[in-house]
C-alpha cells in the first residue's frame, strides 16, 4: 500500500491516505497526534466488539467516545488516515496477513495506540463522511487476538465463541494458531521536552489522614523543585487529638500553604474541597505518601506544552519499605534503563501523581464523591478527562517513588468496608441500606465505575469473564471447592451490582 507525502509548513513530513483537509493537518501537527483519522464517520465507530472478550470492562478505548470534534480513537480507516513520517518509521509497517484490509489498519491503530505508545486522534472532518460496512471475519479475529495478546484471552473468547459453534469456531482457531504468533512491537521515542514558556503557576493537592510526617516529607521535597509551586492545598482529616502543630508551618516553605482541616469523609471530597481552593493553572495531585525528585513538577509542565496535551500521568514506582528515599528512586529508574521512556496515550490516571490543566479540572467539576469510602476514583476521574475529549498522556519525566505505609490514609475507610458486625463503620456509599451479614464483593464503587461508563454487553461479559477466572485461573485440585463456593460468590457479585445500581441512580455527585 502507498502512502502519500506531504510537507506541512513547519517542515514535518506527514505521510496519509485518501484526500485530508491539509489546512487542517497544519493546525494538527502542532498538538499531541501522532497520527489523525476521521473513522468515526466512516463506519468506524465502536466496529469490532468481539474485543470485548479480551477487555470487557478493563481497557478505557474498547468503546469510542460521542459528541466530540476531536478525540483518542485506534479505529483507522486505512483508506483514510495520516501520520507523522517519523511516527510511521520507528513502526512495523501494514500486517497483511489479514483477510481484509479493514482489520490491518485496526490491527494498525490497536498497536500504535496499546503497544507503541502513539497518540491516535479522531478529527471530525479531517476526512469526508462516508458509509464503511465494518465487518471482522472469523479468521480475522482469531489472526488478530492470536497477534496480539496473550493466548489465554484468545482461549477464553474461543471458550465463549464455541459453546453454539464449537466446530467452526475451533477449526479457524486452530489454523490460525499453527500458522500466526504473537507480534512484537516497537516504542516510540518520546519527543525531546521544550523549555517551559512563560511563567504558568502550579497548585498541589495533597489530601492525608492520619499522616503528617509524610506529607511534610513530600512538602520538603517541593522546596527543592527547580520550578516551585506557587501553593501547596492540604486538606487533612486527621482528627483533632491526633495532630501535631510542628508541621505545615507556613513560615518553613517558599510557597504558600493551605491547610482545611476536614470534617467531611472520603478523599473523593478532600479533593473537591482543594479544587476549590487552588488558584493555578494546572494542578498537581499528590498521595501523602510520594517522594520526588527536584525536576518533578517542571517536567510535567515541560510535558503538557511540548505535546499539547491537557493531563499527565506520572511515573509511580512502589518503595520496598518506607525507609526508603530519593537515592532509591534514582537506583530503580537506572534499573529500568530504556524501558521507561514511553509516552503515549495513558491507559490508567493515578492521583497519586498526576499533573492537570485547571481549565479540564474545571470541566470535569471534581471528583464524583459517589467513590468515596471505596476504589476507582483514579479511573473515573481519568476516563472523564478522556471522554470530554482530553488528552492525557504517561510522563515518564516525572517519577515518584511511593511509600505505602501501613497505617494512615483514606484507604482506611476501605479496610473498614472489610469488617463485618458491629464493629464496621458504615460507608458513605452504603447510603441509607447499610452491609449488613454479607459483604458486597466486588467492591461497590468499582462496579458502579463499570456501570457508569462501558456497556450493558459488556458488563455481563465482565462477570461472565469475573467467575471464569475465579474458576479456572487457580489449580484445578481446588476447583470443586470453588464450585461449591460458587453460590455464594454470585451472590456477592449480585449485592454489588444492587449498590452501585443505587448511586447510578443518585447520578455523579460532587459535594
Amino acid at each position: 500500500m502507498n502512502l502519500k507525502k506531504y510537507t506541512t509548513k513547519s517542515s514535518e513530513v506527514i505521510l496519509y491516505t485518501g484526500n485530508p483537509d491539509f489546512d487542517k493537518l497544519e493546525k494538527l501537527v502542532q498538538g499531541a497526534g501522532d497520527v489523525w483519522h476521521s473513522s468515526l464517520d466512516q463506519g468506524f465507530k465502536n466496529c469490532f466488539k468481539d474485543l470485548k472478550y479480551y477487555a470487557a470492562i478493563y481497557w478505557w478505548f474498547i468503546n469510542d467516545f460521542d459528541n466530540l470534534e476531536e478525540s483518542i480513537s485506534w479505529r483507522i480507516n486505512i483508506d483514510a488516515f495520516a501520520i507523522r513520517e517519523k511516527v510511521w518509521n520507528q513502526l512495523s509497517g501494514f500486517d497483511l496477513d489479514y483477510e481484509s484490509k479493514y482489520t490491518t489498519g485496526l490491527d494498525l491503530g490497536f498497536n500504535t495506540l496499546m503497544n507503541s505508545k502513539g497518540v491516535i486522534l479522531y478529527i471530525k472532518g479531517l476526512y469526508k463522511e462516508e458509509n464503511n460496512k465494518v465487518l471482522i471475519s472469523r479468521n480475522d479475529r482469531y489472526i488478530f487476538y492470536i497477534k496480539n495478546f496473550v493466548k489465554n484471552h484468545t482461549f477464553y473468547m474461543l471458550f465463549r465463541k464455541g459453546l453454539f459453534n464449537i466446530i467452526s469456531e475451533y477449526s479457524t482457531f486452530y489454523k490460525a494458531s499453527k500458522k500466526f504468533t504473537k507480534k512484537k512491537t516497537n516504542i516510540i521515542t518520546p519527543r525531546e521536552l521544550n523549555p517551559i514558556k512563560g511563567n504558568p503557576t502550579v497548585s498541589l493537592i495533597i489530601p492525608t489522614m492520619k499522616r503528617q510526617k509524610f506529607t511534610q516529607l513530600l512538602l520538603e521535597d517541593h522546596k527543592n523543585q527547580t520550578y516551585l509551586i506557587k501553593e501547596a492545598v492540604i486538606v487533612d482529616a486527621t482528627p483533632e487529638s491526633e495532630r501535631d502543630s510542628a508541621y505545615y508551618q507556613p513560615k518553613d516553605f517558599p510557597f504558600d500553604i493551605i491547610v482545611k482541616w476536614q470534617e467531611t469523609k472520603g478523599s473523593c471530597k478532600a479533593r473537591n474541597e482543594a479544587i476549590d481552593l487552588c488558584t493555578g493553572d494546572y494542578i498537581i495531585f499528590a498521595d501523602d505518601d510520594i517522594r520526588i525528585l527536584p525536576d518533578f513538577v517542571e517536567n510535567h509542565i515541560k510535558l503538557l506544552q511540548t505535546y499539547n496535551a491537557d493531563a499527565s500521568n506520572g511515573l509511580d514506582i512502589t518503595a520496598k519499605n518506607i525507609d526508603q528515599d530519593l537515592g532509591d528512586l534514582k537506583f530503580r529508574l537506572a534499573q529500568m534503563a530504556e524501558t521507561r521512556w514511553r509516552v503515549g496515550v495513558s491507559p490508567i490516571f493515578s492521583n497519586a501523581n498526576s499533573c492537570v490543566k485547571r481549565n479540564m479540572v474545571d470541566k470535569l467539576i471534581g471528583n464524583d464523591i459517589n467513590f468515596d469510602g471505596g476504589y476507582g476514583e483514579d479511573a473515573d476521574f481519568g476516563i472523564s478527562i478522556i471522554k470530554k475529549g482530553g488528552i492525557l498522556l504517561q510522563n515518564p519525566f516525572s517519577p515518584n517513588l511511593h511509600l505505602k505505609p501501613a497505617e494512615g490514609g483514606y484507604r482506611w475507610w476501605g479496610l473498614e468496608a472489610r469488617k463485618m458486625g458491629k464493629k464496621r463503620k458504615q460507608q458513605p456509599w452504603e447510603l441509607d441500606n447499610p452491609v449488613k451479614n454479607l459483604r458486597p464483593v466486588p467492591s461497590p464503587t468499582i462496579t458502579y465505575g463499570v456501570l457508569k461508563h462501558f456497556t450493558k454487553d459488556q458488563i455481563k461479559e465482565w462477570r461472565s469473564k469475573h467467575f471464569f477466572i475465579y474458576l479456572f485461573k487457580k489449580d484445578l485440585k481446588t476447583l470443586p471447592l470453588r464450585l461449591l463456593k460458587l453460590p455464594y460468590k454470585q451472590i456477592q457479585f449480585s449485592k454489588s451490582l444492587k449498590y452501585a445500581r443505587a448511586l447510578i441512580n443518585l447520578g455523579p455527585r460532587y459535594k
